[in-house]
């Protein structure tokens, strides 16, 4: 039997959502996070409580979120609290396993920019801020980045830091006295990176099939590390891509717009 057919974007957010362990609490962000987190509780991590900055706790939501405030969270959620007591209580007080997280770039140490691209004075562009993701950033347990690989998303240097990742590398997380192990993987649309457990520097630890190391180096802004024992990331399997595909068509449904991966 042939292997499924699997776009760039389905494999990124396939790998991204196999992260998510079944049962873990998970502090989701709108756009890719979102996609992947909801896969992952529609396969593999049916027991997955899912968090939105909002308030809804343990959402299940039939189709993606157009944002933070859509009701399809509240109406599908196990209770809705109010936001002071989601980053107070629940991830403050050490009861997120898992921030999920997207950017618009990301340096070598996982550190991320969601504000503005260019001089913060007068920039380029004007992201759409941190919301909570400094504080996801912080005090979940663990955090994971899903994001597209390109020389103007994996910069040398960010134009903004929002969301400290590691810092600038080794114990700087723990010297800051940050409570959570910050990032621990990047899952991109052509490699998975992992930090060094020494330097934090991101190492790409896994290629998707069909992606050269050249390839991932000439996306990246700074001399890109790869580790000694290189591997393939597994290909998307035939009832992943078809839970993907049948949740991207209903929201499209839903929303009146293209079926597809987000932008």
């Amino acid at each position: 039997m042939n292997a499924p057919a699997f776009s760039t974007d389905e494999m990124m957010t396939v790998t991204a959502a196999r992260r998510l362990a079944d049962g873990a609490v998970c502090f989701v962000g709108i756009g890719l996070p979102s996609t992947a987190a909801n896969l992952a509780r529609l396969t593999h991590a049916p027991r997955a409580v899912l968090i939105y900055e909002s308030g809804p706790i343990g959402t299940r939501p039939d189709v993606l979120p157009l944002s933070i405030g859509d009701g399809e969270l509240a109406q599908t959620a196990d209770t809705v609290v109010a936001t002071p007591e989601i980053f107070r209580y629940w991830l403050q007080g050490g009861r997120v396993d898992v921030g999920f997280l997207g950017t618009a770039q990301i340096d070598r140490y996982a550190n991320l920019n969601t504000t503005v691209i260019g001089d913060y004075r007068a920039p380029k562009v004007r992201l759409p801020g941190a919301g909570g993701a400094p504080e996801i950033a912080a005090n979940a347990r663990e955090v994971l980045v899903i994001v597209k690989q390109s020389r103007r998303s994996f910069v040398d240097r960010l134009d903004f830091v929002t969301s400290v990742g590691h810092g600038d590398g080794g114990d700087h997380r723990e010297r800051l006295r940050l409570p959570g192990r910050g990032p621990v993987a990047v899952i991109t649309d052509l490699c998975v990176l992992e930090p060094d457990p020494c330097t934090r520097e991101l190492t790409v630890v896994s290629l998707h099939p069909g992606v050269s190391r050249e390839q991932v180096a000439q996306a990246t802004g700074w001399p890109l590390r790869f580790a000694d024992a290189l591997v393939e990331t597994a290909s998307p399997q035939a009832q992943e891509l078809a839970t993907l595909r049948d949740l991207h068509a209903r929201t499209a449904q839903a929303h009146g717009g293209p079926s597809g991966a987000d932008a």
